[in-house]
Parts: structure tokens; sequence; C-alpha cells
């Protein structure tokens, strides 16, 4: 039996969101069909996609591969179904965009290859910068849009957001790590353990903030600005890393394995969101990316 999109749907959620309850509730149905339509679709591909443990489940490196091909599978059904819903003005000219580095090579990447195929025309630039700088440009006009963190946008009177992901915090650990079979971890385990800190996107400040907030004095071992640098790292046990989950991948690049876990208390949230001067007009060519950026979000929410 060949597999189904709503199988590709469920287990895109389930490894995205990390676990079967959350999918469910994200998707609006019973954690038992959700769990169903996973045994099938493995039983299907012949492989195991998640490793079943006693606090839930965890991708494995088949699981991991087959996500690519899922979402991509998903993303080229979603394009097919909007060129005969919406009728969309071919627009031509420029598109400057700015992107801050957390979110540029997971976010702005997916959203910018469907721009292309819907307006292909258009010419695109692109600038990665920090968030503080991309605020001055959009308010200059010098961008149209940018895809960034908004958690800390700090001139909310002068410009428009929307949310696109939210992600909470996870803490990643080195496989066989003692606090990978922890039943609670809270703050006061981290405090005890080598920091892997990433210095990208205001990540460190508020990391900082967050373990002081919380009576733990943060204690680095390292400080980068690699999100790749941290997976290796975390990886051959130099340290742990506290990270929103948007960046997790359950491997590092020399082929390790990296466990996310919850911590107890209350963590924030790294929202990313497409945002542009208030007040505006936009050129069409920005309003069809922020179109499909709202298209994409919404697909990720189903």
């Amino acid at each position: 039996m060949a597999f189904t999109l709503r199988q590709l749907q469920y287990f895109v959620a389930v490894a995205e969101l990390g676990s079967v309850t959350r999918a469910a509730h994200s998707l609006s149905i019973s954690q038992s069909s959700v769990t169903e339509s996973i045994r099938e679709l493995e039983s299907d591909l012949g492989v195991e996609l998640f490793e079943r443990h006693s606090r839930g489940l965890s991708i494995t490196h088949n699981g991991h591969q087959f996500l690519r091909h899922a979402t991509k599978i998903l993303a080229t059904v979603s394009d097919a179904r909007n060129s005969f819903q919406t009728e969309r003005s071919q627009s031509t000219g420029t598109l400057n965009i700015g992107v801050t580095s957390l979110v540029a090579g997971y976010v702005l990447s997916d959203l910018l290859a469907r721009y292309r195929r819907a307006c292909p025309d258009v010419e695109v630039t692109a600038i990665e910068d920090n968030g503080s700088y991309l605020e001055h440009l959009l308010i200059g006009g010098e961008l149209d849009v940018a895809v960034m963190v908004i958690s800390n946008l700090r001139d909310r009177m002068a410009l428009q957001a929307e949310i696109l992901e939210t992600s909470p915090y996870r803490l990643w650990l080195p496989l066989g790590h003692p606090l990978v079979s922890a039943e609670i971890i809270s703050v006061q385990d981290i405090a005890r353990e080598p920091l892997i800190m990433l210095t990208i996107d205001e990540i460190e400040e508020n990391t900082g903030k967050l373990l002081t907030a919380l009576g733990a004095r943060p204690h680095v071992a390292f400080r980068t600005r690699s999100v790749e640098a941290v997976r290796s790292l975390v990886a051959t046990g130099a340290g742990i890393a506290l990270l929103p989950d948007l960046v997790y991948r359950p491997w590092s690049l020399e082929g390790d394995r990296i466990e996310s876990r919850d911590v107890s208390g209350s963590l924030p949230v790294v929202q990313v969101g497409i945002v542009w001067r208030k007040g505006s007009s936009l050129p069409q060519a920005a309003r069809d990316f922020v179109g499909i950026a709202e298209t994409l979000r919404s697909g990720r929410q189903r």
C-alpha cells in the first residue's frame, strides 16, 4: 500500500513537534489516529522513523532523511493546489529582503523557493544582518520586508510584524548524558553543566537573562556564531546547549546523535516573523511575498 498525503502530514507534524500529543493537538485529531498513521507509514516504507521510549519519540536517522522528502512533497502539493485556487498577478521588478542569521537557513530557504516558483520574473536580493540593523533598513525604506526573530522587535510603533513560527527553548544533550534519562530537568541541573552558547540573534543575551532570572549562573564553556559548531560540540560531549527548537536537528555533521529535552519551568519562546514598515505601500512583489509567507504559516498550523 502506497503512503498517503495525510500520513506525510501526520509524520511531519510529529517530527517537527517532537510528540504525538503535540501533533494531535496541532492537527485537531486523536492521538490514536496519529499513532496508527505513523505505524502504517513505517510498515509501508519498511523502516523505523521514530524510536519509542518512556519519554515519547525521537526521530531516527532514516526518519530524518525521510523528513526532507516528505516536506518537499507536501510543499509541491501545496504549490499545485494554490496555482488553481488563487490567481497571482505575474509580479515583476525587484524585492529586497532582510534576514537574521538564526532564520536564514531554517525559514527563508523554503519560503524563498516557493516565492521564486510563484514569481519567477522578480529579481530578489537579500541581506543578512542583526535585527536592529534590519529594522533600521526597513524604516529607511531600503528593505521591502525582513524575515527575522521578532520576539525582541524594538520599534513596534514603526513596524508591522506577522508571526510565521513560534519555537520554544529546549535542552540539547549528547547521547549517553545522565540528563537524557532524567524524568525532570531543572534549570539548576543546567547550571552545573558547561554551556555551549550561540551568539546570534540575541540568543546569548536571552539565555543569560533566563538563567540569571531563574537563579542560575551560566557556566559558558564555548561561544560561537555557528549552529553547526554547537551541534558538533554538544554531540562530542563538550557541553550542553539551550536553544530554540527551530534549529534542532538530531545529528551533527559528523553523524553523532544529539538528544533534545524539555526543561521544567517557564521558558521563553522565539517568534520568527515577517516584518515591513507600518503604513508603507508595499509593491506587488512584496505583497506576494507576504501572502506566500502567510500560506506557509497556515500549512504548518494544519
